[in-house]
């Protein structure tokens, strides 16, 4: 794992070791907090360990290839899971439509907010999958931004998806617009929560509609509380338990069960894409709370009784 923060990577971890223990393998993790070298040095530990199959969250994608390459000098089979590992020879990817979540997120917005100025926050410059959120958000913006309806007045990459460093920028772009936002397209859910808290600080959260992706717990209250007005939510324990069924897949010397295929610079890798799902405060019942991803209680412990999830 490239960093255990947040609420995001404990669940998908989770749901893989469960998974690849009833298939009766053994996993060993580690959490590189947010550290190249440090995740390059337990990828090796790991490897003179003995593991047969490397599932892999690179911090940076395009550094991630030196990883693959001494798993497969060692004859480890490697999954790049959730962010695809840049020119080297993965065997499997497995992760969710990001095209599809830039376009899910940029296309609500300009459908609750079809003129005004426009925030764009995205995710790590060094994750090549928060520059495919970004220009998938961008197509979508395009077209009304060349009629002029929409005007992007601040659109930056967050250094390591750090929502402190979103709230910075959101302040900065509530300052030069003089609070004149009709919305803030948020890469993800830790964004959110940072341009959030810089509109609650010149009282217009509620007032400026804001994007995410995860389904966090704190994004789906403000969902409830309508100051964000939606989240993709992945539902994350699917693509860890496809995760894991494969690891033992290949682990076992068989084929992977992939149904598609994306380039990575170097090679054609066989990829499982899974769907995402839109979360707003109609459907919060009917998709993470029936997922069993959040629960009812949780959510309504931190509403007022007028705002509770019935």
């Amino acid at each position: 794992m490239e960093a255990m923060k947040g609420e995001r990577w404990q669940t998908d971890l989770n749901s893989f070791e469960v998974r690849a223990k009833q298939l009766g393998a053994q996993v060993i993790s580690g959490d590189a907090d947010g550290d190249d070298d440090r995740q390059f040095k337990q990828v090796k530990d790991m490897i003179k360990a003995g593991i047969k199959v490397l599932v892999l969250v690179p911090r940076d994608t395009t550094k991630a290839s030196r990883m693959v390459d001494a798993a497969k000098s060692a004859n480890v089979k490697v999954i790049s899971y959730d962010r695809l590992a840049l020119n080297s020879d993965v065997d499997l990817y497995v992760s969710f439509d990001r095209e599809e979540i830039g376009r899910m997120q940029a296309e609500y917005l300009v459908k609750h907010a079809p003129t005004g100025n426009y925030v764009l926050i995205a995710g790590s410059p060094n994750d090549e999958g928060a520059k495919i959120l970004h220009d998938a958000q961008m197509n979508v913006l395009q077209p009304h931004i060349d009629r002029g309806d929409i005007k992007v007045i601040a659109d930056g990459y967050t250094k390591d998806w750090l929502p402190s460093e979103a709230y910075l920028f959101m302040l900065k772009a509530i300052d030069s617009a003089q609070g004149n936002i009709a919305a803030v397209v948020a890469s993800n859910d830790g964004l959110a929560g940072g341009a959030i808290q810089a509109l609650r600080e010149h009282n217009l959260a509620g007032k400026v509609l804001v994007s995410g992706q995860d389904a966090d717990l704190v994004a789906v209250i403000c969902i409830a509380q309508g100051t964000q007005s939606m989240t993709v939510y992945k539902p994350v324990t699917n693509e860890a338990v496809r995760a894991a069924e494969e690891a033992v897949r290949l682990a076992k010397g068989e084929k992977s069960q992939a149904d598609g295929t994306v380039s990575n610079g170097k090679i054609t890798v066989p990829t499982i894409i899974l769907k995402p799902v839109v979360v707003t405060k109609d459907n919060i019942k009917t998709t993470v709370v029936k997922d069993g991803f959040q629960t009812l209680k949780s959510i309504n412990q931190a509403l007022p009784e007028d705002q509770q999830i019935r």
